[in-house]
This record gives structure tokens, C-alpha cells and sequence, in this order.
């Protein structure tokens, strides 16, 4: 009997020891934070170069505080300010004055569309410990002063300014009016398709201000039902220029502190329909410069413009057969001269140029991207920025001479390295993270690249996944018409090669995008871990018409969005589904946004390849979505009709033969669910049954309380009623 205790207490410590190591992944578990990585919150670094400063946030009271770091020791140096302090439950963001002696404070923020936020802002003065309100009321986009002594904003769609010296409030703009004229702010498709709302800029001198007026009293509205928990629904309605509709009228205007004066500059421009998607003050007080483009968006000028003459000349001028992207990589040296960044060559690279815009020299060559520019130190005459030189699914961190000699790599770990420089460039935080390890921050030696310290290395939540199952995400190519695809694979950890699994297969395929790329986890790809467990392969390949393989593979879809994406999606599941372990009778595909556009034509246009698939908050017709994005890719409907229709799954709902899951929130401002609703009327009309799903005033993210479990929980079960009858 005791021979026998022993052994059975040994068998329950066996049997509990492996189920602790084999424990699976559920939906409650992935959408309550289980699996949160640690961050470096809002990190700013100091004007010393030798500090930085990051936001705090203390579960257990609820304080919020601006903490000071040491880079050298990791060490914190002290507590700058405490929310708890101040007569204040917290603060949301903060931003320095450029000496840094006083901080912009923010609290009682409320969103307005994805980047647009209102809010309550305080100056916090570091010298004597004071606080000022900027103002009574929740105002947009609250801005320092140079010299920091005033803050420019936006209320009620006219630009303000307040001297903190004076306390006075100066007015600069009487015009604004909901939906008809905006000043300084951007409107809802500058906002989402060029990702700004700050549509003014302080000169050097801090007296005169550069803005962007919105005329959009011609664009035409759309208004989306808010239900709530009235006995009435609400409405919300905005202006939403629609492919082909008209556009606000931008115009560009100056406004001089010293003398009180408001002017409009104007530019010798040779199109009338036009975007002014970037303004930026270079280091003279007087030159501001300003990105005019077409509507097309495939020619793009630099101006500079002379503040106190009103005279622009044109520095650079680009023009591309599809489209030019908007970036913020325009740098001004101090010599005037000027750093910019292009793909004219066919690939994303770093041009120097003269004030005058005389090409000095390219920096970087090759055949692949720049991805990211950091900045130009003068002392040591380098620049810094991130590439996918070591791979398209990789980033990594180089330093080069401006001349373009001396090129050096930073960073040696093979994943997705991203860096933040200290301000003297002596210094970088470089965020790390693969496939297989989660986001690690160390701080680096700019010059050399060398790893100096840890700062965080998310030891936790390695420690917690431990416990679990996991799959490995395997990376690598699949010819498809032609092309070398990226794709990544997971398959059920007890893999056997000589069974077979159903396939369900995810993608996103919008111009220029990314999703096979060497990186931690987001909260699906636990997802896919989940589905893993449960004996499904997943997979994604990067089709045609994505991003980091130059601009001809980016660009090959241009006039025709959905028709070689479709085709890619379709041949690599026929290729997946002829491999011996795929059972090519039981394929999916499914996508958000512009993946459920594609996964909607996939299913219909591939009818005999897939299955079924999972739409979520898809563009049912380019007709219906806003007018930069759309007409960038697509030109406009009344141009090229064609290329909006053909590709449109709501003109091919009479092919659908397998299992489809529409799902939409109605309170979407971004893809409205207009597309949801015409397309479940095609489907009708065509007499095709399927499912759907709507979650009442949720935006284009569909989250809030329950809302992702629930979501998740819906598809998941349609995945399993659909493709899961055999595992």
C-alpha cells in the first residue's frame, strides 16, 4: 500500500508537471491581457543627452507620473511630476517645451476619430513647480512655443494662442464652423489617409504661425446612427469625400504675432485640384516650406516659401507613373541644405539636396528600403535609419556619412529592430523583438551599435508562456505567378506530416503593407496559436501590390486594387492545398478592412478553392471609400470605371458557393458600414445564404468591453462549424 501511494502521488506530480507545460491558449485568456508585453510608455529624451524620460502608471492608485532615467546606469534619476501632486486624478500624454523647463499636461481626453482626440491641458512649470490651464475647455492639438512662452490650438475650428507670461488669449482665426471651414485641424480624410491633425507649425522666432485652412462646406456628408442607451438614437454626421466627390479646398496662410496680420500664400502651382499634405519651418525664421500634390497624387513639389516676401520657388519636383507616398523625413541642416527621402530610383532611399534643390548626392543604394529615417548628427556628420537590407521580413539599424561612405550596422539580432536616439546622438533605446522572443529594450552605443545594458526583456511574460504550447512561425517564400511571395506557416505543434489539416489563411494585401514580417506577437497571433492547438494550419503570404520589395512589386496593382492580390491569394491556397498534408477540401481565408475585401473576392472569385471565409469591416466597392486613399490606387470612379467594378466583390456575390461571415460596426467611421449593408442586399438579391454579425456603435477597431471576446468567440466557432468537422 505505501509502494503504491508513493507511485501514485508520483504519477499525479508527472501528470500535473506535463499539463503545466502543455496548457492551451483560450480566447478569455487573449483578450483579458494574460499575454501584455511590458513598454517604455511616451519616452522622450532630454536635451542633455545623457537622460530620458518616460510615463508611469501606477495600477494600484491610479497616479500617473513623468519619470527621469539615467541612460548610462538605467537608474531613475527622480520623479519630475506626479499627477498625485497636482490636483489631478491622472495624466494621459505629456509633451516638453523645447528648453524644457515646462511640460503640456494631458487629462480628460475623448477621441474623435482614429489619431483626433479633445482634452483638458494644463502647463506644468518644472522651475517653481506651478500649474496653469491652458484653457476651460477640452481643446485639439496644444502646441509650444519655440521660445516657450505661449501655446498654440485648435477650438471650435479657429486657431488660438495664449501667452503664459500674460495669460492673454489671442484669436487668430474667426471663420471656423462645423463641417464648412477648419483652420490649423486637420479634416477626417487628411486625417486618416495623410496621419496628421496638427495642421500648423510655429516658425523659429515663435512670432509667426503656418497653417492649413479646410474649406469643406462642398464635400458631402455622411451620417451614421448612434443608438446608445436612449430612448432615441443620436446622429453623427461629418464630411466624407467619397473616390470621385469633391475634396475640402486647402489653402495655406500665415499669421504674424508681431504685427497682428493674417495673409494667405499662394504658390505657382500647375494643377488646380490639390493637396497640401506636409508644412514644416525650417531653421530660418522666415522659410517655411510646404508638399503641394495633385489630386492623382503622383506629382509632388517642394516649395520653400519666404515669410517675409510671400515668394515660393519650387525645390523639388517628383512625378511617378502610379503614386508618390507622404512621409515626415524632410530634415533642414544647418547649413540649409536639406535630407529627403524617395523611391524614384525603385526603392525607398535618402537623398541629400542644396537649399536651392540641387541634388547633392544619394545616400543610400540598393535594392531595397529605407524604412524609417532617425536623424542627422552634425558632430560625428552621420545619418541614422532603419532598413530591410538584411531581408524584407527583418529590420535593422544603420548609421552612414552623408557623403554615403562609412555605412555601419548597428544592430546584430535578426528580427525587427527599432531604435530612439538620445538628442545628442550618443545614445540609442533599441526595441527588439522576433518571431520567437518578445520585445526587448537595451540601450545601445550610437556609434558603435554595442549593447551597453537591458532595460526590459518581458522575463515575465517569457515565464508565463512557458506553460503552453506553442508552434513555430516559419518563414519562407512560395512562387506564385511568378514571384517570390513571403509566407509564414504555423502548423499544429504534434504536426504529422503524414495526416492532413485544414487550412485557414490570413492576409491583408493593402498597397504597401506588411504582414509576414519576423516580429512578436500581436493578440492573433495567439489566436492562430489557439487554432494551432485545435489542429488547423495557418498561414499568410504577402501577395503582389505589398510593401519592402521595391516600387514596381508595390505598384503593380495600381487601377485595378483586388485583381492580382485576388489572384495571389487563390494560386498559393491551391499550392498550399496540393501539399500532402493540407486537405485542399477544407480551406478558408479571412481579413479586416482591406483584407476583407480580399477575402470576400477570394471566396467568390476562388469558389472552387476555398471554403469559406470571414469578412470583417471589409470595402465592398471602392466607390464607396474616401477619396486620397481610393483615387491614389484607383484614380478617380468617373476615370476609371472598370477598376472600380470588376474587382468589387459586391459585383461578383453570385459566385458564392461556400460558408461567408460578414461582420461590420455600425458606429465606423472609416469603412462605413454602408459596404456591409450593400452587400448583404446583393447577397439577398442573388439568393445566396450566409452569416453576419453587426456590433452596434463600434468603429472600424471593434473593441470595447466584451466586444473582441465576442467577436473572437464568433469566429472561431465559424471556423470550427465550417472547416473543423473532421479534426
Amino acid at each position: 500500500m505505501k509502494i503504491l501511494r508513493i507511485l501514485s502521488l508520483f504519477c499525479f506530480l508527472a501528470s500535473t508537471f506535463l499539463t503545466a507545460q502543455n496548457k492551451e491558449f483560450t480566447l478569455d485568456e487573449i483578450w483579458s491581457g494574460t499575454f501584455r508585453t511590458e513598454g517604455l510608455e511616451a519616452l522622450h529624451s532630454m536635451n542633455n543627452g545623457q537622460q530620458y524620460s518616460v510615463l508611469n502608471f501606477d495600477r494600484a492608485s491610479g497616479a500617473t507620473t513623468i519619470d527621469i532615467y539615467d541612460y548610462k546606469t538605467l537608474e531613475k534619476v527622480k520623479t519630475l511630476v506626479s499627477s498625485k501632486d497636482l490636483d489631478l486624478k491622472y495624466f494621459s500624454d505629456y509633451t516638453f517645451s523645447k528648453d524644457e523647463n515646462k511640460i503640456l499636461l494631458a487629462f480628460e481626453e475623448e477621441a474623435i476619430f482614429r489619431r483626433s482626440s479633445l482634452g483638458k491641458y494644463v502647463v506644468y512649470d518644472v522651475s517653481d513647480k506651478s500649474v496653469h490651464s491652458v484653457a476651460n475647455y477640452k481643446i485639439q492639438e496644444p502646441t509650444f512655443s519655440p521660445d516657450g512662452k505661449k501655446v498654440a490650438y485648435g477650438y471650435q475650428n479657429n486657431l488660438y494662442v495664449k501667452n503664459l507670461e500674460s495669460n492673454d488669449v489671442t484669436q487668430l482665426t474667426f471663420d471656423g464652423e462645423k463641417n464648412k471651414v477648419i483652420n490649423g485641424i486637420t479634416d477626417w480624410v487628411y486625417e486618416e489617409e495623410f496621419g496628421f491633425v496638427r495642421a500648423f507649425d510655429w516658425n523659429a522666432d515663435s512670432n509667426k504661425i503656418a497653417f492649413i485652412r479646410f474649406d469643406e462646406s462642398d464635400v458631402p456628408e455622411f451620417s451614421m446612427d448612434v443608438y446608445g442607451k436612449d430612448l432615441y438614437q443620436t446622429q453623427t454626421v461629418f464630411k466624407y469625400p467619397k473616390a470621385g466627390e469633391r475634396n475640402a479646398v486647402v489653402s495655406l496662410h500665415l499669421f504674424d504675432l508681431d504685427k497682428n496680420k493674417l495673409e494667405e500664400v499662394k504658390v505657382n502651382k500647375t494643377y488646380n485640384d490639390f493637396y497640401i499634405p506636409r508644412i514644416k519651418w525650417s531653421h530660418d525664421a522666415n522659410m517655411l516650406s510646404a508638399i503641394y500634390m495633385n489630386r492623382h497624387q503622383n506629382q509632388l513639389d517642394l516649395w520653400m516659401i519666404d515669410a517675409s516676401q510671400n515668394e515660393a520657388y519650387l525645390v523639388v519636383e517628383e512625378k511617378d507613373k502610379a503614386y508618390i507616398d507622404i512621409t515626415d523625413n524632410l530634415t533642414f541642416l544647418k547649413d540649409k541644405t536639406f535630407i529627403w527621402t524617395s523611391e524614384k530610383d525603385g526603392y525607398n532611399h535618402v537623398y541629400h539636396y542644396s537649399k536651392k534643390g540641387k541634388l547633392i548626392n544619394q545616400i543610400t543604394k540598393g535594392n531595397w528600403e529605407v524604412t524609417e529615417y532617425y536623424g542627422y548628427d552634425s558632430a560625428s556628420d552621420r545619418i541614422f535609419y532603419q532598413s530591410v537590407e538584411n531581408g524584407s521580413i527583418n529590420r535593422d539599424v544603420y548609421s552612414i556619412k552623408l557623403n554615403g561612405t562609412q555605412k555601419r550596422r548597428l544592430t546584430q539580432n535578426e528580427g525587427t529592430n527599432n531604435a530612439d536616439f538620445s538628442a545628442n546622438f550618443t545614445y540609442f533605446i533599441n526595441t527588439f523583438s522576433s518571431a520567437t522572443t518578445p520585445y526587448l529594450y537595451t540601450l545601445n552605443d550610437a556609434s558603435t551599435g554595442k549593447v551597453l545594458k537591458t532595460i526590459k526583456d518581458n522575463s515575465d511574460l517569457k515565464e508565463t508562456l512557458k506553460a503552453y504550447t506553442i508552434s513555430e512561425k516559419e518563414f519562407s517564400t512560395i512562387s506564385v505567378n511568378g514571384n517570390d511571395l513571403n509566407m509564414w506557416m504555423i502548423k499544429p505543434a504534434n504536426f504529422d506530416a503524414n495526416k492532413q489539416y485544414p487550412l485557414f489563411m490570413f492576409q491583408y494585401s493593402g498597397p504597401g503593407s506588411q504582414q509576414v514580417a519576423n516580429k512578436w506577437h500581436s493578440a492573433n497571433d495567439y489566436w492562430y496559436q489557439m487554432l494551432a492547438q485545435q489542429g488547423y494550419i495557418i498561414a499568410c503570404v504577402d501577395g503582389r501590390g505589398t510593401g519592402l520589395k521595391g516600387a514596381d512589386f508595390k505598384k503593380v496593382t495600381q487601377n485595378e486594387l483586388g485583381k492580382f492580390e485576388v489572384e495571389d491569394q487563390i494560386e498559393a491556397a491551391k499550392l498550399l492545398g496540393a501539399r500532402t498534408y493540407v486537405d485542399s477540401s477544407r480551406m478558408g481565408i479571412w481579413g479586416w478592412s482591406y483584407g476583407g475585401f480580399m477575402s470576400s473576392n477570394a471566396l467568390f472569385k476562388g469558389n472552387d478553392v476555398f471554403k469559406m471565409a470571414i469578412a470583417v469591416a471589409p470595402v465592398t466597392s471602392w466607390r464607396f471609400y474616401d477619396s486620397i486613399y481610393t483615387e491614389r490606387y484607383m484614380t478617380t470612379p468617373q476615370e476609371n470605371a472598370s477598376g472600380y467594378d470588376n474587382n468589387s466583390p459586391i459585383n461578383h456575390v453570385d459566385k458564392l458557393k461556400g460558408d461567408f461571415l460578414l461582420i461590420h460596426g455600425t458606429g465606423d467611421d472609416n469603412v462605413h458600414v454602408q459596404n456591409t449593408m450593400r452587400m448583404v442586399e446583393a447577397l439577398v438579391q442573388a439568393n445566396k445564404q450566409f452569416e453576419w454579425m453587426i456590433y452596434p456603435d463600434k468603429n472600424h477597431g471593434i473593441y470595447g468591453g466584451n466586444t473582441r471576446l465576442h467577436l473572437y468567440t464568433k469566429m472561431t466557432n465559424f471556423i470550427n462549424r465550417t472547416l473543423g468537422d473532421k479534426l
